[in-house]
């Protein structure tokens, strides 16, 4: 399966995807309602008074009812309106952001289940040359040509290249399930076609550019936006909100016949520094949190960048080194094993060349994928088409 659509599968039903998505829509939302023209619903008040039960039952009587609405401060609904417009764009880049820590979680439990074929075929092979080289060792001590501390040495090689084989194919099953719950498929991401020697020179510009558009930077910078934005609603917020409404009084007096009163009342709270300075406070304590958090986002980044474009140039190195050795050790357990058939020596140098030479050649399997994640981490991290 190309890795490209593996990870359209394990996007599919990643949990963070519907959860900002949610959080983006919600945003939008409040944003919509930010146009209303008051600030806040209607209040209704209503009371009623008379002194027949209690007082002096003279036959007053009082309905008094009221309705009123928040007024916007000045500049208050184009601030609130940016604060959800920004908490949308910041939901927006969590997305982005979620997509990529994906491809990143993909990739390691890609490269963990490739490494763990190459782990179980390489002790597989061990497993077969220990069991070969027992049995010869064996047949050897029976017949008086070698020692029988040869075959005993054999038996335990084998019996530790078994438990060896099994521990490799727990790590293949671990593996395997790991990559399953990701992708909700039973294949593995092909990276093979993901080459270092496809990837370009970065210059200094380009690499900037490169960090400015990442999507954990533009995640932070967006936190950093809706960060001012609210300290501009808290700005705009000074004071409680006025409100304004209409009131009626409808009573009866001794003596006197019913009396309908209508009016206009105003209620408005002064600005004070009780209330305002922890909203104030609160707001300049998350823009500090929210422009140390873009800075450092940002030279996380670029230290990542760093990381994978040296861990490209030694994987390449690597493979190349590790592949000339595992062909020159494959040639040397041959030829030792050779020479303890004809007696030159003892057989535990033959033992530790086949091991020598198994391990080489998983070594060098490894580099190979090494190689490989890193030219698709490399693309990964520059935000570059899979």
């Amino acid at each position: 399966m190309p890795f490209r659509l593996a990870l359209d599968h394990a996007w599919a039903r990643d949990p963070y995807r519907e959860e900002f998505r949610t959080h983006q829509n919600s945003a939008l939302k409040k944003a919509d309602a930010a146009h209303s023209w008051f600030a806040g619903g209607p209040t209704v008040n209503g009371s009623y008074m008379d002194d027949h039960f209690i007082g002096s039952n003279e036959g007053y009587t009082t309905y008094e009812g009221s309705v009123s609405v928040p007024l916007w401060l000045p500049g208050q609904e184009d601030a609130t309106h940016d604060v959800a417009m920004s908490d949308a764009n910041m939901a927006s880049q969590k997305l982005a952001m979620s997509r990529l820590t994906l491809a990143i979680r993909l990739l390691d439990a890609t490269t963990t289940l490739m490494l763990a074929h190459v782990r179980l075929t390489a002790m597989t092979n061990l497993r077969n040359a220990t069991r070969h080289l027992s049995d010869l060792a064996i047949q050897s001590a029976r017949t008086g040509e070698t020692p029988n501390v040869d075959a005993a040495l054999a038996r335990a090689a084998s019996r530790t290249a078994e438990d060896e084989w099994t521990q490799a194919k727990e790590a293949l099953n671990n593996a395997q399930n790991t990559l399953d719950i990701l992708t909700g498929q039973p294949f593995l991401p092909d990276i093979s076609v993901y080459l270092p020697s496809r990837l370009q020179y970065l210059s200094s510009a380009r690499l900037e550019r490169i960090i400015e558009e990442e999507p954990r930077v533009r995640a932070a910078h967006a936190a950093l936006e809706t960060a001012r934005a609210a300290l501009k609603l808290a700005r705009r917020s000074y004071m409680p909100n006025p409100e304004v409404g209409i009131g009626a009084i409808h009573e009866k007096q001794y003596g006197s016949p019913w009396d309908t009163r209508v009016g206009v009342n105003i209620t408005l709270t002064l600005p004070s520094e009780v209330r305002n300075t922890p909203i104030m406070m609160e707001a300049t304590d998350r823009l500090a949190t929210a422009t140390s958090q873009e800075e450092l986002a940002r030279r996380m980044v670029k230290q990542e960048l760093a990381q994978v474009r040296e861990r490209m140039a030694t994987a390449s190195v690597e493979r190349n080194i590790l592949s000339d050795s595992a062909n020159d050790l494959e040639h040397r357990a041959v030829a030792e094993e050779r020479a303890w058939r004809e007696g030159e020596h003892g057989f535990d140098v033959t033992l530790r060349a086949r091991q020598d030479a198994v391990r080489a050649e998983l070594a060098r399997d490894q580099a190979e994928i090494a190689w490989h994640a890193a030219a698709l981490r490399f693309l990964i991290a520059t935000n570059a088409p899979l």
